[in-house]
């Protein structure tokens, strides 16, 4: 970025700072949203398949006759991850109850707590909690939480239920962000990402841990516009 700077005018410092940005989000989101694609769910036998297509009947006829509700495909997706692709709930409880592993990742370390957090799958995100869901697990290839996957995304009921199960409100993943800079840096400024910073201020987040550049989230709301979430920090006592 240093150098970045002095070959480039401060107002397109700005705009690749941002552009940066939307790219790591559209990034984040994409290497998150690892549904089995078409080809992969046409091919799918026994749970996955039922998996898939979110039948309870299918699912239990396989159970019963001695089927593995922690089979992998070849993603490291269990039946229960396809069933949280697909949104279906009752196919996931019907998993669970077979004893399928809630707290197990795929190959890119994406558990389905964290799947549901980022398809801001709320009903989804219930169940696995109430099944044992680890919401203080460090998830996918950032290092990261389901909190800040959410916070980042700006799904704001998902990050109020993920800090009511007591989420790491100040875990720092490997890009040095936490959900309360995510949410900031990757975020809008709008309600959504103005009402999840008033969330995680509320819960105790620390409002002066800094990026990896040394800015704290009260410079970086401000070098975004994001003036309403700027006040709630300074209301917090954060520091420029």
């Amino acid at each position: 970025m240093g150098i970045i700077r002095k070959i480039m005018p401060a107002r397109l410092v700005a705009l690749f700072v941002l552009t940066f940005a939307g790219w790591l989000a559209g990034a984040a989101t994409t290497v998150a949203q690892t549904a089995p694609s078409p080809e992969e769910i046409a091919a799918y036998q026994g749970l996955h398949a039922g998996a898939a297509k979110g039948d309870v009947p299918v699912i239990e006829r396989w159970i019963k006759a001695g089927a593995d509700p922690n089979g992998r495909d070849s993603s490291r997706r269990t039946p229960l991850m396809v069933a949280a692709y697909g949104r279906h709930a009752a196919a996931a409880q019907a998993l669970i109850k077979a004893g399928a592993d809630v707290n197990a990742f795929d190959n890119a370390r994406y558990d389905v707590l964290t799947i549901a957090a980022v398809a801001n799958d709320l009903a989804m995100l219930k169940l696995a909690l109430a099944s044992g869901a680890n919401a203080r697990a460090v998830t996918s290839p950032y290092d990261g939480t389901a909190l800040i996957a959410a916070a980042h995304l700006g799904h704001v009921e998902v990050v109020k239920t993920l800090i009511a199960a007591k989420a790491p409100l100040d875990h720092i993943n490997n890009l040095g962000w936490t959900a309360l800079i995510e949410a900031i840096v990757l975020g809008d400024g709008g309600k959504r990402h103005t009402a999840i910073v008033k969330a995680l201020i509320a819960a105790g987040a620390n409002v002066n841990i800094a990026d990896r550049a040394g800015a704290r989230p009260l410079k970086l709301a401000r070098g975004r516009g994001h003036s309403a979430i700027a006040k709630l920090l300074e209301a917090a006592g954060a520091r420029p």
